[in-house]
């Protein structure tokens, strides 16, 4: 007796369920999007023509020129206040490691890279202030070799 209670049961819950399903399939079809509109093949020897009008596009954006010096600048001068605060150099520093290992082991400890940044810092820092100005900024430059000459 208790299979054939067990098993009506069972056999309610199934159609339950498949009633719902049926019904929610049934939403998602009514909402979906209307077919779109057979297009008709282009011409391989026409070109498509449009008319713009009066119509324009936006203005490009004007890009500023900027000097080599003032591009490096600006890489260090996170906040853009003209100025760059020992912090700003120190974090981001870059130089090559091979110049910054110092017992030649192949690794950089903090100590042999925050020396180094910190010196040379310190020598660019003309007026000792802890701030590198434009000006005291590009005596840090890297010295450029000149191109070799052609030797043809």
């Amino acid at each position: 007796m208790n299979r054939l209670v067990l098993g009506a049961v069972g056999a309610l819950i199934l159609v339950g369920i498949g009633m719902f399903w049926w019904q929610g399939r049934a939403e998602v079809e009514r909402g979906a999007p209307p077919p779109l509109p057979e297009i008709a093949e282009p011409d391989d020897e026409t070109l498509p023509q449009v008319d713009p009008g009066n119509l324009s596009g936006p203005e490009p954006p004007e890009a500023t020129e900027l000097t080599r010096e003032q591009r490096r600048f600006f890489r260090y001068d996170r906040n853009r206040d003209l100025k760059i605060t020992r912090n700003e150099m120190l974090s981001t520093r870059s130089d090559g490691f091979r110049k910054l290992d110092k017992d030649g082991n192949n690794l950089l400890t903090f100590e042999e890279w925050a020396v180094t940044t910190a010196e040379r810092f310190e020598g660019a820092d003309a007026d000792g202030n802890e701030e590198l100005t434009a000006a005291e900024f590009a005596t840090t430059a890297p010295k450029r070799n000149p191109k070799p000459a052609c030797k043809c």
